[in-house]
């Protein structure tokens, strides 16, 4: 079965402010099509993104148990589709935040890992 996908791009380049605008963007549809199994698309941004991306993740998690929840940040088509593939793959994996090879900040800089 594949995964339900939620685009959520184009947030804010300060955490917090993409963190809110997450929750209220994107946080009730996914709550809504709970408990599918659903993977979360992020834009590449700055290290201080990933405690929020983090959090949000393995709660909605929690909350889609017997379904799952896991998110891919990258921008770069094939590898976004590829990662995702696994993901449909490996039913145990759920909470999980994986990042691509070309993901780089808001400033160009490469996200580290």
């Amino acid at each position: 079965m594949s995964a339900q996908r939620v685009m959520a791009r184009g947030l804010p380049a300060k955490p917090l402010d993409a963190a809110a605008e997450f929750a209220a963007r994107f946080l009730p549809k996914i709550r809504a099509a709970l408990p599918a199994d659903i993977v979360i698309l992020f834009d590449p941004a700055d290290h201080p993104h990933d405690s929020w991306r983090r959090a949000m993740v393995e709660e909605l998690a929690r909350e889609a148990v017997p379904g799952r929840v896991n998110a891919v940040v990258g921008m770069d088509v094939a590898a976004v589709e590829e990662t995702v593939a696994f993901l449909e793959r490996a039913p145990g994996v759920t909470g999980q935040v994986f990042t691509t090879n070309d993901a780089v900040t808001h400033d160009g800089t490469p996200v580290s890992r």
